[in-house]
């Protein structure tokens, strides 16, 4: 089968504000509990989404791990809120990234990070930060895995 050939970009993701949860969850799949959390710690916060609205999660380890993974997901809100017992609202630094919006299932992630790792490697790049992923479009939004839409995230500076 052919290797899909994936588009590497860089670019700058603006501060931003977010509501956040960090934890230790058993395994990546776990980490739809942390969006319960979020929203259900929320929902009667009537937050208002930043346009764009970036959900994403971030993986803290800086490297792949088979159990207790460190995550932290933050979803982009307009406005100021008060913390509720697990959700932090703050301000996410600028950051520029190495970045590759792929349409399909989860299996394929890994490929992906693989084609940018081997992009950052290749272009004059080093690693500045922990690597994080975008949900453009998620699992709440569709139940087939072939429209999902992610965005690959990995923090950079030039060498």
């Amino acid at each position: 089968e052919d290797k899909m050939s994936y588009n590497v970009t860089v670019k700058t993701i603006p501060e931003r504000y977010a509501a956040t949860v960090h934890a230790v969850i058993p395994r990546y799949e776990d980490e739809g509990t942390m969006w319960a959390t979020l929203c259900g710690e929320t929902a009667g916060m009537n937050l208002s989404p930043a346009d764009p609205c970036l959900c994403a999660a971030c993986f803290l380890d800086g490297e792949y791990k088979e159990r207790d993974v460190e995550v932290e997901i933050s979803k982009t809100v307009k406005g100021e809120y008060k913390d509720t017992e697990h959700v932090r609202f703050k301000t996410l630094p600028e950051v520029t990234v190495a970045s590759c919006v792929f349409k399909g299932s989860y299996e394929l992630i890994n490929d992906v990070y693989a084609a940018v790792i081997e992009w950052i490697n290749g272009n004059g790049y080093e690693f500045a930060g922990a690597m994080f992923n975008i949900y453009h479009v998620s699992p709440a939004e569709t139940k087939d895995p072939n429209e999902l839409v992610t965005e690959v995230c990995y923090p950079v500076r030039k060498k």
